[in-house]
């Protein structure tokens, strides 16, 4: 099945983590996004991840209703729909829904997908995350496991954060004033995460941090420590047996060191979010467009323009095929191209 069930999603993480590459957990906004995504992915033979942000959603349902709910509903009804069609595996997540939008935002989409499993139906989505990272872990822990132990019942997995990732995206508790020692997670804090969280029947994801950010920077001036995942795995080993180890996820990709991503696939990541980088690549072929073709996508000095120049889809077209062919890139960087288990 193209979107994943709960029992393939466990093996696309098991198999990520016994083979040392991850998965490109992808940010779309709209139909366009979506099927550049998949694009992707499919030309590099590899699963992978797509997201949506309550910001994505609220932008997909229009100027007028700018509702959230209803936006990220339509954007996952339309990947169920064409993920059909590309011979790859992906699942379809909700990326950092902080908690003063957990009522608002996941409970209504958990309550969607609770209404299509009664029905016999996979859940609308596959994963939801729930970023706590602004709580005292403790809270963060409070909202966390009931939420888990909800999702677990229709077989959702869910995705928790503690530390704070840098910089900003749609709302994440990080900025670029953030304490340093806020933005590395301590072995302690990963031991109680996995302590709270296995109380609950279910597979989940942990976004720890270690100097990640959200955006672009300059050379220098981001530190990543990828050993502190490797430390964090090592205390649950410890604490828990051999057996005990987190999924992990690698926020803020955009813009990493080739040789630190793959660093980070050694200790257990097994997504990483392409967010930033997607962005420019979807902007920049539209920029050229415009650039190039001035004189015809407007109407100046008496003059009509082009129309086959002006046509959204003229420049939409390339649009697609700049992120495709970014998140082929992902899909190398990753190591997941040609693992699709849908091979």
């Amino acid at each position: 099945m193209p979107v994943a069930g709960y029992e393939t999603y466990c093996k696309m993480l098991d198999s990520a983590q016994k083979g040392g590459y991850a998965y490109p957990a992808i940010n779309i906004t709209s139909m366009m996004t979506v099927n550049a995504a998949l694009k992707g992915l499919a030309e590099k033979k590899s699963d992978g991840i797509i997201q949506v942000s309550t910001g994505a959603g609220q932008f997909a349902s229009g100027l007028h209703l700018k509702d959230m709910v209803l936006g990220s509903i339509t954007l996952a009804e339309h990947i169920h729909r064409m993920a059909e069609h590309y011979g790859i595996t992906v699942a379809i997540h909700t990326d950092h829904c902080q908690a003063d939008k957990v009522d608002s935002y996941l409970i209504p989409l958990i309550e969607e997908s609770e209404r299509r499993v009664k029905a016999g139906k996979l859940p609308l989505f596959s994963s939801h995350m729930f970023d706590g990272s602004a709580l005292p872990l403790d809270q963060n822990m409070e909202v966390a496991v009931p939420l888990f132990r909800r999702m677990a019942k229709i077989n959702q997995i869910l995705e928790v954060e503690a530390g704070v990732v840098g910089g900003e995206e749609e709302g994440a508790a990080g900025s670029e004033d953030t304490p340093a020692e806020d933005l590395y997670t301590t072995p302690e804090d990963m031991v109680e995460v996995y302590r709270k969280l296995s109380t609950v029947d279910g597979t989940f994801m942990f976004a720890a941090t270690f100097g990640n950010v959200h955006g672009h920077y300059k050379p220098g001036a981001v530190k990543l420590l990828p050993g502190i995942l490797k430390n964090g795995q090592d205390a649950l080993r410890k604490e828990f047996g051999n057996d005990a180890r987190f999924h992990l996820v690698f926020h803020g990709g955009s813009g990493s060191p080739l040789e630190q991503i793959r660093e980070t696939l050694g200790y257990g990541v097994v997504k990483m979010n392409i967010d930033t980088d997607t962005q420019y690549a979807f902007t920049r072929p539209i920029v050229d467009h415009m650039m190039k073709y001035y004189d015809a996508v407007l109407m100046i000095d008496g003059e009509i323009g082009d129309k086959k120049k002006y046509d959204p889809r003229s420049y939409l077209k390339a649009a697609e095929e700049g992120m495709a062919v970014r998140i082929a890139r992902a899909c190398d960087d990753l190591l997941s191209t040609g693992k699709s288990i849908s091979a």
